[in-house]
């Protein structure tokens, strides 16, 4: 009896030491991962790598999802079937096995087994930008939406005030796209969208002191006014309209609605330009007549509206806490007077009618001379108008025309060329015996204005670049 109980026991030792070699076998099998190994989260523990890949892919296919946490401790949810998801594993997940075996095989609490590869999704992005356009956290009414602190918007009367600044809990949507789609691309399982920075927060508060000075000068700008001079007379800019056209700030600057200065540009050009206008001329001879012609004023207005801006940006018209400075406009073309005729005291004066040129300096005819002006039998009639010495230049050949042959219709030698309206000039004619009456009617020239030779040599020392020429008729 004693012999078989004996029998009975070795057997059953027997067994249980091939139970424990077999499961310490299984344990030191080389070809799969140790227990407790997770990849990506998944649990691969005693499977080789191509099985661990499918289960891998197979979590992903019908089990992955992307939470998404909220501020308020909420979640979105992206189901992975929703969106076509499937991933396939990259061949580093031979490396981990390759590791476990070459560190001996760890296993147990004390050893972390959670292993990252990386995964190569495919998914509809048609499919997820839906799904991501239709989060709550995109789409919540009733969220608070954060704004800087701002100055308000100019109202009539009303000085500049500093706006407080709100945190709300809106997110920036552009950012939280961006972030949701790397994650599903990455495989993540969860984000959190303030620990990623997807909630707007205030930049500038109303305590800042830049934003308190920025204010300030705004409202001081309602206390300046700007004057525009025109010789005699002005044009007020109050602050009240430069308070106007302030529209905030940028960069710590003052920005303006650049249409209203140029629009006030423009009012002051087509009030105090007279290049291009008519204007009244008292003849030497006796009587007025009316010219227009391009000597004259004229503002530049893009950068005179520039330059506006740019003072009341600036703040430098108004030196030394002044309230009021004087301002000239930014000319693209001057003449010589503000008061009174633009032309001045000192000019020539070309009388069409009574073919007759006088020297005027200082409001004294200081030379005069009988001339021939534009044929006006073969419509070369010399225009009336308003002009301005171009330059002068001596011994000076004049061509019309180039003919076909590559001869000119003429060639005129003169010794003194003064030109003022594009190839119209003064310019001595020794090769006339007669000036003035009504020679230009059926014999005069080709519109130029001829003189004699001793007169125009005189004139010549006389006239300047610049100087005004009225062709009067």
């Amino acid at each position: 009896m004693r012999r078989k109980k004996s029998v009975i026991f070795l057997a059953a030792l027997s067994l249980s030491a091939l139970f424990v070699f077999s499961s310490l076998g299984a344990q030191d099998d080389s070809a799969r991962f140790v227990s407790g190994t997770k990849i990506n989260s998944v649990g691969v523990g005693g499977l080789t790598p191509e099985e661990a890949k499918e289960r891998i892919q197979g979590f992903y296919a019908g089990e992955y999802k992307l939470s998404i946490r909220k501020k308020d401790g909420t979640e979105d949810v992206i189901q992975g079937k929703d969106i076509d998801y499937l991933v396939s594993v990259s061949e580093d997940i031979h490396e981990i096995l390759n590791a476990q075996n070459e560190s001996g095989r760890q296993t147990g609490p004390s050893v972390d087994n959670s292993h990252t590869v990386t995964l190569a999704p495919s998914y509809s992005q048609e499919k997820l930008d839906g799904v991501i356009g239709a989060l709550s956290v995109l789409n919540d009414s009733g969220v608070t939406v954060t704004r800087d602190a701002s100055i308000s918007a100019y109202e009539e009367g009303k000085p500049f005030s500093i706006i407080p600044a709100v945190q709300g809990n809106d997110v920036d949507r552009e950012k939280t796209i961006s972030v949701i789609n790397e994650a599903v691309k990455a495989g993540k399982t969860e984000i959190d969208l303030e620990a990623e920075g997807c909630y707007r927060t205030v930049g500038v508060w109303e305590t800042d002191e830049s934003l308190k000075a920025l204010c300030d000068g705004m409202n001081s700008r309602r206390e300046k006014s700007l004057r525009y001079v025109f010789g005699e007379t002005g044009e007020t800019l109050s602050g009240e309209t430069i308070a106007s056209w302030i529209t905030g700030a940028s960069d710590g600057k003052i920005t303006l609605d650049q249409e209203k200065a140029a629009a006030f540009v423009r009012g002051l050009a087509e009030k105090y330009d007279t290049a291009g206008t008519a204007r009244t001329v008292n003849k030497i001879a006796g009587g007025q007549a009316q010219i227009t012609g391009p000597y004259g004023w004229k503002i530049d207005q893009a950068k005179e509206t520039a330059a506006l801006i740019e003072l009341i940006q600036s703040g430098s018209p108004w030196q030394d806490g002044a309230a009021a400075a004087d301002r000239e406009p930014i000319y693209s073309q001057t003449a010589a007077s503000r008061t009174g005729a633009d032309w001045g005291s000192t000019y020539v004066e070309v009388d069409l009618g009574n073919q007759y040129v006088y020297m005027v300096k200082d409001g004294q005819v200081v030379w005069e001379a009988p001339c021939v002006t534009g044929n006006v039998s073969k419509d070369y009639t010399t225009p009336a108008g308003i002009y301005s010495l171009t330059y002068k230049e001596k011994d000076r050949i004049l061509r019309g025309k180039k003919q076909a042959d590559g001869t000119y219709e003429y060639e005129s030698h003169v010794d003194y060329w003064m030109p003022f309206n594009g190839g119209i000039g003064l310019h001595d004619a020794s090769w006339r015996g007669k000036f003035g009456g009504t020679i230009y009617r059926t014999n005069g020239s080709h519109g130029c204005v001829n003189l004699p030779p001793a007169k125009a040599a005189a004139l010549y020392e006389l006239v300047y670049k610049g100087i005004p020429v009225l062709c009067t008729p």
